[in-house]
């Protein structure tokens, strides 16, 4: 029986250009690395993105939470990936985004030991992915100019962020469209932004520029006002802040609450929580859609192990290394070729940091 010898835990800060949602202005990607090694040479990597003002961690805290994760795992077998994040979760609730990197890592150890990538043991195969490009919030002319520079650099899709004032939101949809023309698809993600009224507003006001669906347009509070919402409106919704795991999902698929949702590793604890949500979603015939905060190609690896996993995965918001991040320490792992991504075929994930980088990143060992 193999034995977790200890963990490595690295603040991973990445210098961004600025990036603008409705909550959030971000100027770094405050993440955190994680190895864990074992008593056989096997090294699981695993890294993690804290958004505070969507997921109610920021990097400090999963830093030290990320210590007791390792004092609570060390000495124990890293193959029973149930039982150790059983473990995890029974130290201490919530704390999903710190708690995924733990996920990637143990299942990067145990594709490692059958000598196989992550989407070979979640049991997938090779497929397409194709991922959108996201503009942040901005003046409308300056977020259609963006717009053309995608189009003009091959972007086919992209996701607008919206969820300011409304009469702005629309001038900023009417203007995008008109620039790109209408064949680009357009979704658009209001990130809890807009109160009810606002929301119902915008959304018919747009709804004659093709938008192919919404990202949580009110508050997770307000969620049962969805289902009144998506009969008052065309635009399809997808429920992003309002599902963290896959009791979420039934909840709000049950009460006709969202057409699409949009799972990401860091509301779900990782992986194999993931999978529960996109299982249940798929028994509903629920779409969803794979999304992210602002981790490194590590983590986006991981992410494309796992979309490549699950059939019910159908849209993919896998920009995060496109969205200014102005350092990528990753060595190995997942490819842009013309945003489609693309990802080695060795053992596990196929990604590590560049130790240079973490030479002058904090670090502790447990």
């Amino acid at each position: 029986m193999a034995k977790i010898t200890r963990t490595e835990i690295f603040r991973l800060s990445l210098p961004m250009e600025p990036f603008v949602i409705a909550t959030e202005v971000s100027t770094e990607a405050k993440n955190i690395f994680i190895r864990i090694h074992t008593d056989d040479g096997i090294v699981g990597m695993g890294e993690c993105s804290a958004f505070p003002m969507l997921v109610g961690e920021t990097q400090s805290t999963c830093f030290e939470v990320a210590k007791d994760f390792a004092k609570i795992i060390t000495g124990k077998d890293p193959l029973k990936i149930q039982e150790r994040l059983h473990e995890l979760d029974t130290y201490i609730a919530f704390n999903t985004t710190i708690k995924s990197a733990f996920d990637i890592a143990l299942l990067d150890i145990s594709a490692k030991a059958q000598g196989i990538p992550l989407y070979q043991l979640l049991g997938g195969t090779k497929k397409t992915i194709k991922t959108d490009l996201t503009i942040g919030i901005g003046e409308p002319v300056a977020m259609a100019q963006t717009a053309i520079s995608y189009i003009n650099n091959g972007v086919t899709i992209i996701k607008v962020k919206l969820g300011k004032k409304g009469p702005e939101d629309v001038e900023r949809i009417k203007l995008i469209r008109e620039a790109v023309g209408p064949n680009i698809k357009l979704r658009i993600d209001a990130n809890q932004g807009w109160d009810y009224d606002t929301a119902l507003q915008t959304l018919n006001a747009i709804e004659q520029y093709e938008i192919e669906f919404c990202e949580q347009p009110i508050h997770h509070h307000y969620d049962y006002l969805l289902p009144l919402l998506r009969k008052e409106t065309a635009i399809p919704i997808m429920a992003d802040e309002s599902v963290f795991n896959h009791h979420d999902a039934i909840r709000l698929i049950e009460a006709d609450a969202c057409d699409y949702i949009n799972i990401k590793l860091a509301k779900s604890g990782g992986i194999m929580e993931a999978i529960r949500i996109a299982d249940i979603a798929a028994s509903y015939g629920v779409p969803c859609m794979l999304g992210g905060m602002l981790e490194s190609r590590l983590a986006l690896t991981a992410k494309v192990h796992l979309a490549m996993s699950h059939n019910n995965i159908i849209f993919y918001d896998l920009d995060t290394c496109l969205l200014g991040q102005l350092i990528d320490p990753v060595i190995g792992g997942a490819e842009y070729r013309n945003y489609f991504l693309e990802i080695p075929e060795e053992p596990g994930i196929g990604a590590d940091i560049d130790p240079a980088f973490l030479k002058n990143c904090e670090r502790v060992v447990i």
